[in-house]
């Protein structure tokens, strides 16, 4: 077996010009094309009703309160939690009132969920389509091409993550595939698109992978298509009462632990 630490490959060094500066170049420059396309795919957003603005509004308040309980003394979140839970029973703050009990309306009749719905498909496919044509084109043209080798050592476990497409069990983990600089590029590119479009872009394929996936909390994303906010205000109802035997208050005590650090 060779010596994989003294380990040395020859290769053409153009390799390193013509395959990693091409890859790198059109991933970022796929990336710019991805955002303007997104941001002109997106449809012209609607004038909210005040009522449903309101709706979405006090629950994320009580699902704040709820995340951020130990911020304040104990009183005051039973407080606020004793007020909140006695509204969301009551239906306050419900957009229609009327509608408690009946059945989630079709997302599909709904024209604001069908917004929603024919944005997140937009977004797929600017994600989609330039991942098939740029895996297509490495796969075509700089499939089983080993680039160039890392500076530092590396354990056997990033083998798999740096040698895809390269089935050779005794080549030092430090040497990089091109379909590996592929998804190195894919994962790292984050800062560049920050850089150049700013932190509120859509060339992140990663970052709008994981926002898709875990939407948060924040605006129209609380309540999705066909979903009873109803039901969404009694479970938070639970999950107040849950916390609040939970709390623990971070400045309590606190003089005492200063005079114990002094």
């Amino acid at each position: 077996m060779a010596d994989v630490q003294n380990q040395m490959i020859l290769r053409d060094p153009q390799l390193f010009y013509w395959i990693l500066f091409p890859i790198t170049g059109v991933m970022i420059l796929t990336g710019v094309l991805r955002h303007y396309a997104t941001v002109l795919m997106q449809s012209d957003p609607k004038k909210q009703d005040i009522k449903a603005l309101r709706e979405q509004r006090n629950l994320l308040h009580g699902i704040n309160l709820r995340q951020n309980l130990n911020q304040i003394p104990f009183s005051s979140f039973v407080s606020r939690k004793n007020a909140l839970v006695a509204a969301y029973k009551r239906g306050e703050y419900l957009k229609d009132p009327g509608a408690v009990g009946q059945p989630a309306p079709n997302p599909m009749t709904d024209p604001a969920g069908m917004d929603q719905m024919m944005n997140m498909l937009k977004g797929n496919m600017a994600m989609i389509v330039p991942q098939t044509l740029i895996m297509g084109w490495i796969n075509a043209f700089f499939s089983g091409f080993v680039i160039m080798k890392l500076p530092f050592p590396l354990t056997i476990r990033f083998k798999s993550m740096l040698q895809s497409g390269v089935a050779t069990r005794d080549l030092d983990v430090r040497w990089v595939s091109s379909l590996s600089w592929y998804f190195l590029n894919l994962f790292g590119l984050r800062s560049v698109f920050n850089y150049i479009l700013g932190s509120d872009n859509s060339a992140d394929q990663m970052a709008a992978q994981m926002q898709q996936m875990s939407p948060g909390t924040g605006g129209a994303s609380i309540f999705g298509p066909g979903q009873d906010p109803n039901k969404m205000f009694i479970a938070e109802v639970e999950n107040l009462e849950v916390a609040g035997g939970q709390h623990e208050w971070v400045l309590n005590g606190v003089e005492d632990r200063l005079l114990a650090m002094a």
